[in-house]
């Protein structure tokens, strides 16, 4: 009963993260003129709008819409769509970047909000972030650091999650933080049969949750470890991570913001190498094939640690965030945490600016030699897609670009199924 309620909880869970929005009775459309949603520099774009009851456009329905750079929209007005559809002169830019158009109707007393966004020239978007002089030599030590660490692993086996191939543990290691070591948790999945195996490491959104493991991929001959970055099991009652969330961990993207060794990512980003310390030396690992994953701060995550640890062969970031985290100080959007934002005025200062630096997924971006899948929206208001291509632009390793225009921050199923077979068919030759 116990393994039933966890497995129940696992999978709303998983869907509150990677479905899509849920459906509404009344469904707002809007979209570019170009069935790519792509267009040059000074080509204008018209944003079509379309309001749905059972499928059929709403007559009379009154909207309000902004048009404007992504978290600048400026443009505001509103109309009535006598037929229930409308079309909106966007305008243009004159520099690369994304036009959004964000549209709310009201109906019966209910807003309904949707939007869209049309890209130009995105593959000229260069980074605002500027790369610190020695941000190789300050990773490098950090590693140093890292390796004096035992590792002290962990293991303990979870009979209730393990499945017929596979064996399911609670890990936990030792990893490094700035004058004074720290745990890491995660959840190791590791296929039963005797043999060799590839590894593939999990990274997490943010956040704080309990974690359930990759035991699917595991079981398709693949080991697997899905990580924490907090320091605490990942085990425990949902209850307790809402707690810490809400207290403790609360805005922990910021903790220490203004120094660059005790911020609070630099643990985290070492703990990811930490957890790649422990797959490959495992006795059944098959001692090459090693790849990363994750989306968000995930998706992050999976470039600091492709870009940190040569051992990695093959990264697979979905809509990164922390990527170039000071555009707003340039006049654009910036990745999240969004932390030098119009409300985050607190953070607009040189040493807040400079840690954030060795921290931002763009410099980790330029450092990438692995061949990677990078996969996001035009859509995504939490990792603006100018944040996201400033990163994907600054990547020299080979690279293949999956774009799904309308998406926000989730994802489509067949997106999924796309980065999933990508990883299979890299780590499992075929």
């Amino acid at each position: 009963m116990k393994k039933i309620f966890f497995l129940l909880h696992l999978l709303i869970f998983s869907s509150l993260v990677f479905a899509q929005p849920t459906t509404q009775l009344i469904k707002v459309i809007v979209a570019p003129d170009h069935d790519d949603w792509t267009y040059k520099i000074g080509e204008k774009v018209t944003f079509s709008v379309t309001v749905l009851k059972w499928g059929n456009p709403l007559k009379n329905t009154k909207i309000t819409y902004q048009i404007g750079p992504e978290k600048f929209e400026t443009k505001k007005d509103s109309s009535v769509l006598k037929d229930g559809t409308i079309k909106l002169d966007g305008g243009t830019m004159t520099t690369s970047g994304f036009l959004r158009c964000t549209v709310i109707a009201k109906v019966d007393g209910k807003e309904y909000r949707n939007l869209a966004t049309a890209a130009f020239e995105p593959e000229k978007i260069q980074p605002a972030v500027e790369m610190p002089s020695d941000f190789v030599e300050f990773w490098n030590k950090a590693k140093a650091n890292l390796a004096k660490v035992p590792m002290d692993a962990k293991m303990t086996l979870l009979p209730e999650r393990c499945t017929e191939t596979v064996n399911v543990y609670h890990l936990n290691l030792q990893n490094y933080r700035e004058n004074g070591t720290v745990r890491l948790y995660g959840i190791l999945c590791v296929p039963k049969k005797e043999g060799k195996y590839p590894a593939l490491l999990r990274v997490p959104g943010a956040g704080v949750r309990p974690y359930g493991g990759d035991i699917r991929t595991a079981e398709k001959g693949i080991i697997t470890l899905e990580i924490g970055i907090h320091g605490v099991p990942v085990t425990m009652d949902a209850s307790v991570y809402t707690d810490l969330g809400a207290s403790a961990l609360n805005g922990y993207h910021t903790y220490n913001l203004d120094n660059r060794d005790y911020y609070y990512y630099k643990r985290v980003f070492l703990g990811c190498v930490r957890a790649n310390d422990f797959l490959v030396s495992m006795p059944q690992f098959d001692g090459t094939n090693l790849a990363v994953t994750g989306g968000s701060q995930g998706g992050a995550l999976s470039i600091v640690t492709a870009a940190l640890d040569s051992r990695v062969k093959w990264a697979a970031p979905t809509y990164p965030a922390m990527a170039d985290m000071v555009g707003y100080l340039k006049g654009r959007a910036g990745g999240w945490p969004h932390i030098f934002d119009k409300n985050n005025a607190q953070n607009n200062t040189e040493a807040k600016i400079k840690t954030a630096s060795y921290y931002d997924v763009v410099n980790f971006a330029k450092q990438m030699k692995v061949p990677c899948i990078y996969s996001m929206g035009f859509n995504d208001e939490t990792c603006p897609p100018t944040s996201m291509w400033a990163a994907y632009n600054s990547i020299s390793s080979p690279k293949e670009l999956k774009l799904y225009q309308e998406t926000g921050h989730w994802t489509f199923p067949e997106e999924n199924e796309v980065v999933a077979n990508w990883l299979l068919d890299k780590l499992i030759k075929k």
